[in-house]
């Protein structure tokens, strides 16, 4: 067969493989339960305090 040439086999095969719908995933939400924490850390002002003494060492 030269290059170009139609490949009746072919097409019907890749037509074939494109017409299937893969419906083999999860398509539902996962819930998750816990707890979270949230550090919101120092004062703006204690961060420039700290940031001051580091900066004088």
């Amino acid at each position: 067969m030269s290059m170009g040439a139609y490949d009746e086999d072919e097409h019907e095969r890749r037509e074939q493989k494109a017409s299937t719908v893969d419906a083999a995933f999860d398509d539902e939400r996962t819930d998750y339960e816990g707890e979270i924490e949230y550090d919101s850390g120092d004062s703006a002002e204690a961060l420039l305090d700290q940031f001051k003494q580091m900066q004088s060492e």
